[in-house]
C-alpha cells in the first residue's frame, strides 16, 4: 500500500481545529463562570435537600436530586474545558480529551441510580403521603428558579460558539422550568390539601431526569465506541472528499470523537494523477472544518497500487 502523501493539518499551527472561533471567549474566562455556576447550584442543592428532609417533601428531595445532576453536569463540562487545554504526551498522544467522554458516561450511570431511588420513595409515599407545607415548598423551589436562571444567563453569551457551553446553558434553562413545576405543586397542595401531589410531582421530575439522562447515556456509549458524532453525516463527508479535484476514490474513512466536543477524521484519497502538494491538504482540512466542524484531520494520498484497506468492510 504505497502512501505517496500524508496530510495532517490544524489551523494556525499546521492543524485546523473546527471548534475554534475568531471571537470566542478565552477558555480561562469559562473557569470562573463554571466555578460560579457550580457554587450557586451546590449551595442551593444543600439548602433544598435539608428543607426536603425537614418538611418531609419528596418533591423537594427529587428536585434536589435533579440539581445534583446540574452540579455534576457543570463539573463534567468544566473538566472537559480544562482537559481540552492539557498538552499531549508520548503516553497519551491525544492528551486526556477522551476522559470527558468517560466522565459523562459515569455521570449518566450515577443519575440512573438516583432516579431509581427517587421513584421508589415516591411510590411508597402514595399510600401514606405526609402533610406538606405547600407554600414553604413553593418558596424554596422559587429560589431554584432564580439560581438556575442566573446560571443559564452566565452561559448565555457563549452558547452560540461552543457546544459544551450551550449544553450547560440549555440544562440550566430546563431546570428552571422543573423548579417552576415544584412551585406550582406547592401552591396546589396549599390550596387543596392534596398531599399525594407531592410524590406525583417527584415522579414527574424523575421521568424528566430520566429523559435527559437516557439521551446522555446513549450518546456517551456511542462516543465510547468511536461512533460518528451526532450532527455529522458520514455519506456527506465522503461525497465532499470524493468531489475534490483529482480524487478518484475515498476509502478507509473514519470519523470519531476525540472528546465530547472535538471530532477527528482520517481518510485515504486515491489520486492517480499524483500527489497535489501541501496546499491541497490544507484545502481539505479547511473544507472539513467549515462544512462539517471536523477539526482534527489526517489525510493519506495514494497514487499507485491499490490499498489493502480499500474494502470498507475491513479496518
Amino acid at each position: 500500500m504505497p502512501a505517496m502523501g500524508h496530510g495532517h493539518h490544524h489551523h494556525d499551527h499546521g492543524h485546523d481545529h473546527g471548534h475554534s472561533h475568531a471571537h470566542a471567549t478565552p477558555p480561562e474566562r469559562w473557569d470562573h463562570v463554571f466555578a460560579i455556576g457550580i457554587a450557586l447550584n451546590l449551595a442551593y442543592l444543600v439548602a433544598e435537600g435539608i428543607a426536603g428532609f425537614l418538611f418531609d417533601s419528596v418533591a423537594l428531595l427529587a428536585d434536589a436530586g435533579h440539581n445534583l445532576s446540574d452540579v455534576l453536569g457543570l463539573a463534567v463540562a468544566w473538566g472537559g474545558a480544562a482537559l481540552a487545554r492539557a498538552a499531549p504526551s508520548k503516553r497519551f498522544t491525544y492528551g486526556l480529551k477522551g476522559s470527558t467522554i468517560l466522565a459523562a458516561l459515569a455521570n449518566a450511570l450515577l443519575l440512573l441510580v438516583a432516579i431509581g431511588a427517587i421513584a421508589l420513595e415516591a411510590v411508597q409515599r402514595f399510600g401514606s403521603a405526609p402533610a406538606v407545607p405547600g407554600l414553604t415548598v413553593s418558596a424554596i423551589a422559587a429560589i431554584g428558579i432564580v439560581v438556575n436562571a442566573l446560571t443559564a444567563w452566565l452561559f448565555a453569551r457563549g452558547r452560540q460558539g461552543d457546544v459544551n457551553v450551550r449544553g450547560a446553558y440549555l440544562h440550566m434553562l430546563a431546570d428552571a422550568l422543573v423548579s417552576a413545576g415544584v412551585v406550582v405543586a406547592g401552591v396546589v397542595i396549599w390550596m387543596t390539601g392534596a398531599a399525594w401531589i407531592d410524590p406525583l410531582v417527584s415522579l414527574i421530575i424523575a421521568v424528566m431526569i430520566f429523559w435527559q439522562t437516557w439521551g446522555l447515556l446513549r450518546e456517551t456509549v456511542e462516543m465510547s465506541l468511536a461512533a460518528v458524532p451526532r450532527g455529522i453525516d458520514y455519506d456527506q463527508v465522503k461525497a465532499a472528499l470524493a468531489a475534490l479535484p483529482g480524487v478518484e476514490a475515498v476509502h478507509d474513512l473514519h470519523i470519531w470523537p476525540m472528546s465530547t466536543t472535538e471530532p477527528s477524521l482520517t481518510a485515504h484519497l486515491r489520486m492517480p494523477a499524483g500527489h497535489p502538494g501541501d496546499a491541497f491538504l490544507a484545502t481539505v482540512a479547511d473544507m472539513l472544518h467549515h462544512q462539517f466542524r471536523i477539526g482534527h484531520t489526517t489525510v493519506q494520498v495514494e497514487t499507485g497500487t491499490a490499498c489493502a484497506l480499500a474494502d470498507d468492510t475491513r479496518v
